[in-house]
């Protein structure tokens, strides 16, 4: 079953971002003074007297504008409100009624869906005179709060989840693999998750920086239950100028972190650049499971050398993470975009795996017997055994006489045994070296 939904529909700048942020325990959507910052439809898990449910934050509704970001952000809120089964509608307790906020009332009594209106801005006893115009709106007697004090957050929850539906799972379920799709402005995020979806869940335009937050989608696929990140595109440093991509930045490098997979998605038409060097750096030291998209291949002329020297470059390039597959794709035509998702799997369970100590020791010894550890001055590196310790990444604890004699690329040589073994494709694995004098 899936989870009751709760949409928070207003107009710009009353406060939804900041509402969102308090009911999602966490900052997740961009807070700044300044309408229009929330573009997309951003998904978080909310939780109240141990009721889950997800939480969908929507850029502001300007009804009649011709604006193209704009007029795609009303889409979004559109259909946000169509998939919700509690709408929070979001209106500025201080400034007062107004005549959008009149439009964006009218769409949403016709909607049918439960409608629970909210007056941010009133963390005080004192009630404005125009306060008592949002009566006008039919919409039953509004709720006050103060999004940004907490004040009234309570009481809106306890009224919010008397609305959910019977048949809507409110249970915590941690078996969900959380993907995040990393890559440059424009390289096609965005694009590919609509067509892994197959419906049009994340804005997509030409204008570089158009998704400009992390936001999550839950998706299922058979028994298995997914959430993906789109996150914004990171951009080099240089060009991070408005606070609002600088936010960005630290957003995408937020979502690899909460991620247990990375798509790492490539532009095809421009090839290997140092900031998708960059990009898949972030995912490599942070250990996660990684998957190397090149997407817009359709759109690249090709002869018989083409795909081996692409893929040659990218692995080159980045050559710190040659255990992380790579798929030549394209999310306009669909070309190998089914292969993604048994992809995720693998390397997912990949970041998890266990071998056990026997086993890993087995292993260890066979590599030591095949090639001799180093010697330095006549005193040669001895392994006595190694254990696991950890996983996503899988780490392992290797105890020997000396740390100085453990040379880099004898680590190289333990590791590619242990993957040869038992493949470890997609993932990292970390060493730590131990000493145990005789």
């Amino acid at each position: 079953m899936s989870r009751p939904v709760v949409a928070i529909v207003g107009r710009p700048n009353v406060g939804k971002s900041t509402l969102f942020n308090r009911l999602a325990g966490k900052r997740i959507a961009i807070v700044e003074d300044k309408p229009g910052v929330t573009r997309d439809r951003i998904y978080a898990e909310g939780e109240w007297l141990n009721n889950y449910y997800t939480l969908i934050d929507t850029g502001g509704i300007e009804p009649d504008n011709d604006d193209i970001i704009l007029s795609q952000m009303k889409r979004q809120a559109e259909m946000a409100i169509e998939t919700s089964d509690v709408i929070l509608f979001l209106v500025d307790g201080l400034e007062g009624l107004t005549s959008t906020d009149i439009e964006v009332g009218n769409m949403l009594r016709k909607s049918g869906k439960n409608v629970i209106l909210v007056c941010n801005k009133l963390d005080s006893n004192k009630i404005p005179d125009s306060y008592y115009d949002f009566y006008e709106l039919g919409l039953g007697e509004p709720v006050n709060i103060s999004a940004s004090h907490g004040y009234g957050i309570g009481d809106l929850l306890d009224i919010v989840i008397k609305y959910f539906p019977e048949d809507k799972d409110t249970d915590y379920d941690e078996d969900i693999i959380k993907v995040a799709v990393i890559g440059k402005p424009n390289a096609g995020k965005s694009s590919l998750i609509n067509t892994i979806l197959g419906e049009d869940r994340v804005i997509v335009s030409d204008i570089p920086g158009t998704t400009r937050d992390a936001i999550d989608t839950a998706f299922d696929v058979g028994e298995d239950r997914f959430v993906f990140i789109d996150t914004a595109g990171i951009r080099r440093k240089s060009k991070v100028s408005e606070n609002v991509e600088k936010y960005s930045v630290i957003r995408a490098l937020t979502a690899i972190e909460r991620a247990d997979v990375c798509l790492i998605v490539i532009d095809a038409t421009k090839g290997l650049t140092e900031q998708d060097k960059k990009i898949a750096g972030f995912a490599h030291e942070n250990g996660k499971a990684s998957i190397v998209l090149v997407n817009k291949w359709d759109l690249v002329k090709k002869n018989n050398r083409t795909y081996l020297d692409f893929e040659k470059d990218v692995r080159n390039g980045l050559s710190f993470m040659l255990y992380a597959p790579v798929l030549f794709i394209s999310a306009l035509t669909g070309k190998r975009v089914n292969r993604i998702i048994e992809l995720i799997k693998t390397v997912n369970n990949n970041n998890s795996m266990r071998i056990t100590t026997g086993v890993l020791n087995d292993i260890i010894g066979e590599a030591v017997l095949l090639n001799q550890p180093p010697s330095d001055k006549g005193r040669r590196l001895k392994i006595y055994y190694g254990t696991q310790a950890g996983v996503k990444p899988p780490k392992f604890v290797i105890f020997i006489n000396d740390k100085e004699l453990m040379h880099f690329s004898y680590q190289r040589y333990l590791e590619n045994k242990i993957r040869d073994s038992f493949g470890f494709e997609g993932t990292p694995i970390r060493f730590e070296f131990r000493e145990r004098r005789d």
